[in-house]
C-alpha cells in the first residue's frame, strides 16, 4: 500500500497515469484512490516488494506528495481486489 499526503493533486494523479503506463512487468495496479479534497491517496500494488514499489511510485509522484509505503495485510483485509 501506498498511503500519500498529496500537496498538488493535478501533478500527482498526472505522475500516476504516466507511472499506471509503466508498471513494472508482474506488478498488478489494484487501486488508487483519493479523499474527495484530494488531500489523500491511497494505492494498493501488488509488487516484489516494499522497495520495488517505493522505487517505482517515487519518480512519478515524490515531489508532489508524501507517501509511506506499508505491506498489507491481505488475510485480514475487506474488499481487496484479487
Amino acid at each position: 500500500m501506498a498511503v500519500s499526503t498529496v500537496s498538488d493533486d493535478g501533478k500527482f494523479w498526472s505522475g500516476l497515469k504516466t507511472a499506471h503506463a509503466k508498471l513494472p512487468k508482474g506488478a498488478k495496479w489494484k487501486l488508487a484512490v483519493a479523499s474527495k479534497d484530494g488531500a489523500k491517496a491511497v494505492n494498493v500494488i501488488d509488487h516484489d516488494s516494499i522497495d520495488a514499489v517505493r522505487d517505482f511510485f517515487e519518480p512519478h509522484t515524490g515531489t508532489y506528495a508524501t507517501t509511506e509505503y506499508f505491506e498489507a495485510d491481505a488475510a485480514n483485509a475487506v474488499g481487496l481486489p484479487r
